[in-house]
């Protein structure tokens, strides 16, 4: 199963999306757009970003625990990781970002 991105409005009614990994894990959650076609370009900026290995950044939470960002070419975050147990499984969170967001298909949930 490939990945997927996953459209969808917040509480607030801002949109926002997730990126799924074929087993159905939010592997990339993005900030909140106050339009549609931002959100939209938001997933655009993620499939054309996520090849590259240097847009994305390791950083750690207050707690130690590592998580990651991946940044446009403008040095914007356009999406972050759930925090994870060590660095080699941040590492493998990226590397599955970089599989499946190019040929993500899109799911719009905000119909």
């Amino acid at each position: 199963m490939s990945g997927k991105f996953v459209l969808k409005l917040a509480k607030d009614g801002q949109h926002m999306f997730n990126l799924k990994a074929g087993n159905g894990e939010i592997i990339l959650t993005s900030e909140l757009y106050r339009s549609k076609d931002s959100a939209l370009n938001g997933i655009e900026s993620v499939r054309k970003n996520a090849p590259d290995i240097n847009r994305f950044e390791i950083r750690e939470n207050s707690k130690g625990e590592p998580y990651f960002i991946l940044k446009a070419a403008n040095h914007q975050e356009i999406g972050r990781s759930e925090y994870y147990s060590g660095k080699a499984a941040a590492e493998k969170g990226i590397a599955s970002v970089q599989k499946n967001a190019p040929d993500a298909a899109l799911v719009d949930e905000t119909a």
